[in-house]
């Protein structure tokens, strides 16, 4: 009996290690049909982390544009308003990932990085 317990508990820590929530990274990502049903929220702010140069080739109407790689960035992020939804994207979904890390770890709670990135969304 003492044996079972143990194998009861092995399994309930192996499978909470390796569930993948997407809270555990603070963000979630979505497929471009998640992000396009999400666009449709209130409250929710389309945020473009590309470089100008990027942006200048074409953007998702009504992003606003807050440059990942710019020295400014984390006092960008801070003047926004933590209690809307993120939906973030860059050019293939890294820098993204980076910037919903870095938002995550400053308390915004509703967070998406868009899969494939604007890329994805440009071959729609």
């Amino acid at each position: 009996m003492k044996h079972f317990f143990y194998l009861l508990f092995f399994a309930f820590v192996t499978f909470s290690a390796c569930s993948s929530d997407s809270n555990s990274k603070g963000y979630a990502d979505l497929d471009l049909a998640g992000f396009k049903a999400k666009m449709a929220e209130p409250n929710t702010v389309i945020l473009d982390v590309r470089t100008p140069a990027e942006t200048a080739e074409g953007m998702i109407d009504g992003a606003i544009e807050i440059d990942y790689e710019a020295d400014n960035f984390e006092t960008q992020v801070d003047k926004l308003d933590k209690e809307k939804t993120y939906l973030v994207y860059c050019k293939s979904g890294g820098r993204s990932s980076e910037a919903c890390d870095i938002m995550a770890n400053k308390g915004f709670k509703n967070l998406y990085s868009l899969k494939g990135g604007y890329t994805a969304w440009r071959e729609k």
